[in-house]
């Protein structure tokens, strides 16, 4: 153990690496449909390895902290804002019902059991599963002016009480949102869904798992126009509008091909390349003829092309309404065939609300695909590099936020560079989001920020912790864990027939994704998803995700500064 000492020692960086190494290994192991995941087995492994009394400079959790913070913040903005409309209202105070219901039983087993300022925002981090709250919390203590000793063993509280009541944190709202309330209300969670993916499609019928939806397939065949064809003579562009869903691309006369225009016309003998969905392509062998083979030599170059939406005229618009308006022309060769809101597929079904910041994917050949781009928004890959202007400028702003202080109902309160930098981040992810020009910071970047900074700051919180949390969880485990179970369960029962009798969110797949998103509870909407078996719950989880992350990262200074004990007093 002394030898392991002195390297840990002479190179504290090695402690950190191995603590994120391992913890996310530990994460990885899977107990049922349970898995504890990389921050809370980075936590634990941290705890184990500071048993070695390795120190780190705080210098560098400070920094990873406001990089994931401000990456978490620039992530949800654009739809944070697009949340606060009157279409998501009733969403929208759903999830903050669930943050402030959560905030109030926090309050109010600190002061049941006299739990200190450390170990009541463990206890929310925990007992809500909301990891940011390590940071914002501890950030407001260090702003306390204790001294340092009551300063670090408040701070390991604050772990203590995240790694005890995390597990049930996460295992709770997987139970309520699969189990329990669909019990409780004698709902079937796949009917549901189904039922509800009919209403959005307009009454298509949903399949089953294992199914293939042929329609939302897109593929390119050619066939040869007979003589006598009724197609013989009509232009390409009348031909399109026949097709509606399918897009002549081109013709091969004599075994060239032919320069393609909307006034193009069909000949006998032509052979006619059209790309579509499945099924109109599967009639199209009745009336344009019998499939062939492509002339040999012959290419026709497809491209898929993902488009950040940012024209304002469509956002609020669903996805049937926009191709029922759209001539013809405009819609030529372009397909739609996936939608994704904060990195989650939408179901892509006709009544499908779009909204700006959404990312749409579409196959089609490169000059269509650039005629529809100007009027949707920009390519992805035009934000392949990021913008350390704005990023600096906005890592800046966000730490001068977080030095104001002020008083709410007298008690002191300062958000500290956490909640400031997250703030930062909303406003430059929005800013993007309108502004595609600006504060470019590509997803794959941000992600790592994201993942990569609570690593860091998660493993140095559980490394300092150390021999201290074990002494904590001796003491007061037993305690934190019912009180956690309170903490989890009693927010998401109350927030539920709250939105269900007062807000009216009578559908149940919309009612049951509200609570696993203002919980921000990944691994119940994880589970809820797969209970519906399809993508139905993403759009009431998204609004409500982004809504409980911004105010559950907050409430770290609140409850710092609302609780007034002190450990050891």
């Amino acid at each position: 153990m002394e030898p392991l000492h002195h390297l840990l020692s002479a190179e504290p960086l090695l402690a950190l690496f191995a603590t994120i190494a391992l913890g996310y290994l530990v994460g990885k192991i899977k107990v049922g449909n349970f898995v504890l995941g990389g921050i809370a087995g980075t936590l634990l492994v941290g705890v184990v390895i500071g048993q070695a009394g390795v120190n780190i400079d705080s210098g560098i959790k400070a920094v990873f902290f406001a990089l994931f913070i401000y990456a978490v913040g620039f992530q949800g903005g654009p739809q944070f804002f697009h949340a606060l409309n009157r279409r998501s209202l009733n969403q929208l105070a759903s999830a903050f019902v669930m943050c402030v219901t959560g905030l109030l039983c926090v309050l109010l087993a600190a002061w049941a059991f006299d739990l200190d300022r450390g170990m009541a925002a463990g206890l929310a981090a925990g007992g809500l599963t909301q990891s940011a709250i390590i940071g914002t919390a501890g950030d407001a203590i260090s702003k306390l002016g204790l001294t340092p000793e009551l300063m670090k063993t408040m701070q390991t509280n604050v772990a203590v009480g995240y790694a005890v009541c995390y597990i049930f944190g996460s295992l709770g709202p997987i139970l309520m949102v699969t189990w329990f309330l669909p019990m409780v209300m004698k709902w079937d969670i796949r009917a549901e869904a189904v039922e509800l993916a009919a209403q959005m499609s307009g009454g298509s019928a949903e399949l089953d798992p294992g199914q293939i939806d042929a329609m939302r397939a897109i593929d390119t065949r050619v066939y040869a126009l007979a003589p006598g064809n009724a197609a013989i003579g009509k232009s390409a562009l009348a031909l399109d509008v026949e097709m509606s869903d399918a897009s002549v691309e081109a013709i091969f006369r004599d075994g060239t091909m032919v320069e393609l225009t909307d006034a193009s016309l069909l000949h006998a003998g032509d052979v006619v390349a059209i790309t579509g969905t499945i099924e109109v392509l599967e009639k199209l062998a009745a009336s344009l003829g019998r499939e062939v083979p492509a002339p040999a030599g012959s290419r026709l170059i497809q491209e898929s092309r993902e488009l950040i939406l940012t024209n304002r005229a469509l956002s609020g618009r669903t996805v049937g309404d926009i191709h029922d308006h759209a001539t013809v022309q405009t819609r030529h060769g372009v397909f739609l065939t996936t939608v994704k809101r904060m990195g989650l597929e939408l179901p892509l079904l006709s009544k499908l609300e779009l909204k700006s910041g959404d990312e749409l994917h579409f196959t089609g050949s490169p000059g269509d695909l650039d005629r529809v781009q100007s009027k949707i928004g920009y390519k992805i890959s035009a934000a392949a590099a990021t913008d350390f202007v704005f990023f600096g400028v906005g890592m800046l702003i966000g730490i001068l936020i977080g030095m104001v202080q002020f008083k709410l109902w007298g008690i002191p309160i300062s958000i500290g560079s956490g909640g400031g930098c997250l703030l930062s981040g909303l406003f430059f992810g929005w800013l993007r989001s309108v502004h595609p020009r600006f504060a470019a910071l590509p997803l794959g970047a941000s992600n790592f920020l994201r993942d990569f900074g609570l690593a860091v700051f998660v493993g140095i919180v559980g490394i300092a912790a150390g021999p201290q949390a074990l002494i904590a969880i001796r003491e007061s485990g037993l305690t934190l864990l019912f009180l956690g179970v309170f903490v989890t369960l009693v927010p998401q029962i109350v927030t539920f027939f709250f939105s269900y009798f007062v807000l009216r969110i009578r559908n149940p797949i919309e009612a049951l994704a509200c609570v696993a998103g203002g919980r921000s509870a990944n691994p119940a909407f994880a589970a809820l998803l797969a209970k519906a078996g399809n993508a139905t719950p993403v759009v009431s989880f998204t609004v409500t995700y982004a809504v409980a992350n911004v105010f559950l990262t907050l409430w770290g200074p609140v409850i710092v500064g609302v609780v007034k004990t002190n450990a050891g007093h």
